[in-house]
């Protein structure tokens, strides 16, 4: 029966084992057939394109639908993401990356944080030139032509075609052009070559754009032909529709568009799945629940909020075992499928992870095969399901058919569990071909739920997704207020969405982040994505091509085709950052002669605990974990000892970066810290120090003192303390300070950049003077440098220093570890509490939603508020609380009805945020809305607190907040230290 010109949109879905497609009439979506025409699902060809065109011929023979009457064809694809966790080397094809950053990232180089085993395959050749800009946009140094060029005859000698360009602060790059200089230099000396621009990939963050680039390049020349095939079939049946690619946040992309960036691609196949179910269930259910796509080869389980969208990961995502920092949804997947091998074991059966995949209808039992299935003893479990021949599963005992139904539901319920965030029992929504391998009842389950038509849930999310634009750009608030621009650049984007080809009427705004620049004056970037629905009759449906080349012979001639492998090799394709594989209830760590060896287990749960301790500020100790591992790696040895163990004549130096965490994230350590050590120590200004410690445990400085103590330079222990026990923005806020024993504490000092400057303040009058000409000229020399302070001696170290605080990061850091190992999240809160000393030393302040962030820049710093909402659900907490912070949080305030704010805690108390879905910190920077949040507070050292002058420092009137009364949190318990616990 056809239907109104130019209406009906197909939706098809190539996914590893299956091929599915519906027609889809959007007008009649509230109908009880939700206005599906026709619908598909067959194996998987070879070529992908064969397997399109069968499904399109069978829906229009099904409906009598005419090619005419289809408005656009939208496919999903799991076949780039899944070459990559196959680490398939026939259809990843080798990469060189060009680093435009002059003399920084030396220590964290390309792929320093893949699993081996890919980044064998994909990096070929990777170097480091002349480039980079400054956060305020000035050149670290501009590019240099010949130096390119000496780097495209290395990769020319290797065979190499795919080549990634990624600058330092190229996303900001609108004047030098940096990263498309480059590429036309390389273009040139290359021909042919596939050349990626980083800021084309992803935003800001390193490490995390470049990981982006890498995998996207790698898989460019597979996508071409991928996409030039899905295109093949709409030629041939005289189709005239545009062609359109999902996306991960359930929004179209171009073919053209996907054959340039198949990277946001990797998880549109659990957002398909999650919408269709949206989809599907739409107005029988306002409350969250977690959707379970039972594929062939793989389930996914993920949340579906009550808006209808994927719960999004956490800040970064990880595909492979690769960080990255674009947006995916929250997705845990495991080998259980329809076609998932089944192999007794004595008394029980083992299910997957290999799977048949899309050769089930040959190989499985029930199919005249001999290989037995998930499919095949679901069969043998209920008769009544009509599928294949029967008879060749009755040999089947029935003890294993039980055993088997018993470890399909226990797979089940142990990802949905994983998957909470809480052990309250929600709904369950099963879609996918699977669905019929799973039980009617789950334990978490408050009820299990299979629609009509959920088989093809994917193939719907793709039929109805949606158009996106984003507009990320920095713009000047010298002649304009921040909302006015704010309003411009709204306005800007949605535009772009609508001449994307949205309804003009149907496009929101989903997202905005405001975000100023620290230590530059009158700048900041702005962030704004919009969404609609897909206008039928937009001028936009023209069908977007993929040139033909010469190039794509470098994948193999098979790769448009499905997995040549049976089983993809991953318990997680979106992974959590990976976990050392330790008992963690038998770990010991190394203690000899009371000297603690750090290990690669010690310094991960180190850097949890140190962002948590950071309470908002100091920068994600990322990066720096990644160069102490390298240490540690290379064979280098990192000792840490306990202050009450100092000789009162030892020497305790110190060191740590300065700035902007935006910076740090951005422009990786070169050697500016080392740099500002010798320059100090050169100079003969003071005698060198014996011992190094941290100037805060907070953020990224809490590992620094490590990484100087091992260096070659210095070769000495670190103190298991620091002057801070957790993150301030200045200098002067530090215990020494406090003490007031000396007229100035940092002095002698020196500061470097990493890019041949260095300054060197041999007295000064106060701390707060060292500080503000120090301020000073941070924002001259990249607004992040690196700092080296006179030592101190052993006796004032012991009667200044915050103690333990390396230990307490330890303990917190395990305790988070120890949550997600065991899958209960929602306790983490409390193992943090237990680890800084009970429920009188710290306590859950609330919990709840992110609703809005505010930002703004004073001196340098970045001032602003989030606003927490707490969930509807949540018995325990109501109402809404203020954090504000400059830089870290400064106070937990509850909003009440009246208008009134009362103070829950505030500084030198510490206010942590946690990401409610995985335990760890949540930095001032990465606030934005809709995350799910825990406010932690823990009591300070009394170092602070017992007097008078360490509660005007260190707490709210040393942030300018007099009308905020500091009211103790609770009672302070000395930390606990590892090297007195373990000590051999």
């Amino acid at each position: 029966m056809a239907t109104s010109h130019k209406v009906l949109r197909i939706g098809i879905d190539v996914g590893g084992t299956n091929t599915d497609g519906v027609i889809l009439d959007p007008s009649k979506a509230s109908e009880p057939d939700k206005g599906i025409v026709a619908w598909h699902k067959a194996p998987t060809t070879t070529n992908p394109s064969d397997g399109i065109k069968d499904a399109l011929v069978s829906m229009f023979e099904q409906s009598e639908v005419k090619a005419e009457d289809v408005a656009c064809v939208t496919i999903g694809t799991t076949h780039f993401v899944n070459a990559v966790v196959a680490r398939d080397a026939t259809k990843l094809a080798p990469v060189a990356v060009i680093r435009l950053c002059g003399p920084f990232s030396k220590h964290t180089p390309p792929c320093i944080d893949w699993p081996d085993d890919i980044k064998r395959i994909v990096l070929g050749h990777h170097a480091r030139v002349k480039g980079g800009l400054e956060v305020n946009g000035n050149l670290i140094s501009d590019i240099d032509e010949d130096e390119i060029k000496s780097e495209c005859q290395n990769i020319k000698a290797k065979g190499i075609k795919c080549i990634v360009i990624i600058g330092v602060f190229s996303p900001i790059d609108v004047t030098y052009r940096q990263e498309e200089r480059a590429a036309n230099i390389i273009e040139a000396a290359l021909p042919g070559s596939h050349v990626v621009l980083s800021k084309e990939v992803a935003n800001l963050g390193f490490l995390e754009r470049e990981n982006a680039a890498i995998l996207n390049a790698s898989i460019l020349p597979l996508a071409r032909k991928t996409i030039r095939s899905f295109q093949e079939p709409m030629k041939l049946l005289g189709m005239q529709c545009p062609v359109f690619i999902t996306q991960n946040d359930g929004t179209i992309l171009t073919g053209d568009a996907a054959a340039r960036l198949p990277i946001r691609t990797f998880s549109s196949g659990p957002t398909n799945s999650m919408r269709g179910a949206a989809y599907l269930v739409q107005g029988d259910t306002k409350e969250s629940l977690m959707v379970v796509d039972i594929g062939g080869t793989t389930t996914d389980v993920g949340m579906l909020l009550a808006t209808g969208f994927p719960r999004q990961a956490a800040a970064h995502s990880e595909f492979a075992g690769v960080r990255m920092n674009f947006s995916c949804p929250d997705v845990k997947s495991v080998g259980l499928g329809g076609g998932s091998i089944v192999r007794e074991d004595g008394d029980s059966v083992r299910i997957g992870p290999d799977s048949v995949g899309y050769q089930i209808q040959t190989k499985a039992l029930i199919f005249g095969g001999d290989v037995p299935t998930t499919t095949d003893y679901t069969v043998a479990a209920n008769s009544s399901i009509a599928i294949g021949d029967v008879s060749r599963v009755q040999h089947i005992a029935t003890e294993k058919v039980q055993s088997f139904s018993s470890e399909v539901k226990r797979m089940l319920e142990s990802v949905i569990d994983t998957m909470k965030t809480s052990p309250d029992d929600l709904p369950v929504l099963l879609v996918g071909g699977g669905t019929i391998v799973a039980p009617d009842e789950l334990e978490g389950a408050s009820r299990v739920i299979k629609p009509r038509y959920s088989g093809v849930a994917n193939a719907i999310g793709a039929a109805m997704a949606r158009v996106s634009c984003v507009v990320d750009t920095v713009k000047s608030t010298e002649n304009g207020d921040v909302k006015s621009l704010l309003q411009e650049v709204t306005k800007d984007v949605v535009q772009k969405t609508i001449d994307a080809g949205a309804k003009k009427d149907s496009v929101e705004v989903v997202e905005i982040e405001t975000l100023p620049l620290p230590y530059i004056s009158n700048k900041s970037r702005f962030i704004v994505r919009a969404a609609g629905d897909f206008d039928l009759n937009s001028v936009i449906l023209s069908q977007a091509s993929v040139p033909d080349t010469n190039e794509d012979h470098d994948v193999d001639s098979e790769a448009q085709g499905v997995e040549s492998k049976s089983v993809l090799q991953t318990d997680d394709i979106q992974s959590k950052r990976p976990v050392e594989h330790v008992n963690i209830a038998l770990y010991r760590p190394k203690v000899l002669n009371r000297v603690w060896y750090i290990s690669e287990a010690d310094l991960q749960w180190i850097s949890i605990g140190c962002y948590i301790l950071g309470t908002g500020g100091g920068g994600s100790p990322y990066s720096h974990m990644l160069v102490m591992r390298e240490i540690l790696r290379a064979g280098g040895i990192i000792r840490v000892v306990n202050p009450n163990d100092l000789k009162d004549e030892d020497l305790i130096g110190c060191g740590g970066g300065s700035g902007s965490p935006t910076v740090s994230i951005e422009k990786l350590q070169g050697d500016e810290m080392i740099e500002a050590q010798n320059e100090l120590y050169g100079l003969g200004l003071t005698p060198k120090a014996t011992h190094i410690i941290a100037l805060e445990i907070g953020g990224g400085n809490g590992l620094q003192g490590m990484i100087l103590g091992a260096s070659s330079n210095m070769s000495i222990p670190t103190v298991d303390g620091d002057w801070m026990g957790r993150a301030y923005p200045t200098k002067w806020q530090t215990t020494p300070v406090v003490f007031a024993e000396r007229k100035t504490i940092f002095c002698p000092i020196s500061m470097s950049d990493g890019n041949g400057n260095t300054v060197v303040m041999t007295k000064a009058t106060s701390d707060l003077t060292v500080e503000r000409v120090f301020r000073a000229g941070l924002s001259q020399l990249g607004s992040h440098v690196g700092c080296a302070e006179g030592p101190v001696t052993g006796a004032e170290t012991k009667r200044w220093v915050v103690e333990h605080t390396i230990s307490l990061s330890w303990r917190i850091g395990r305790a988070v570890a120890k949550a997600r190992q065991s899958n209960r999240i929602d306790t983490v809160a409390d193992a943090i509490i237990d680890e800084v000393g009970g429920v009188d030393s710290a306590k859950v302040l609330f919990r709840g939603k992110i609703v809005g962030v505010e930002r703004t820049l004073r001196m340098g710093h970045v001032y602003g508020e989030v606003i927490i909402e707490a969930g509807d659900a949540e018995s325990t907490f109501n109402g809404k609380v203020k954090i504000p912070f400059k830089n870290e949080n400064i106070a937990a305030l509850a909003l009440n009805d009246d208008g009134t704010e009362e103070t829950m805690a505030s500084v030198p108390d510490l206010i942590s945020v946690l990401d409610a879905q995985n335990g760890e910190a949540i930095g001032t920077p990465e606030y934005r809305y809709g995350l799910l949040v825990i406010v932690l507070g823990m009591t300070a050292s009394e170092k602070w607190t017992s007097t008078q002058r360490g509660i005007d420092i260190g707490g709210p009137a040393g942030f300018a907040m007099d009308h905020i009364q500091y009211k103790p949190l609770g009672k302070f318990v000395k930390p606990l230290s590892v090297i007195d616990e373990f000590s051999v």
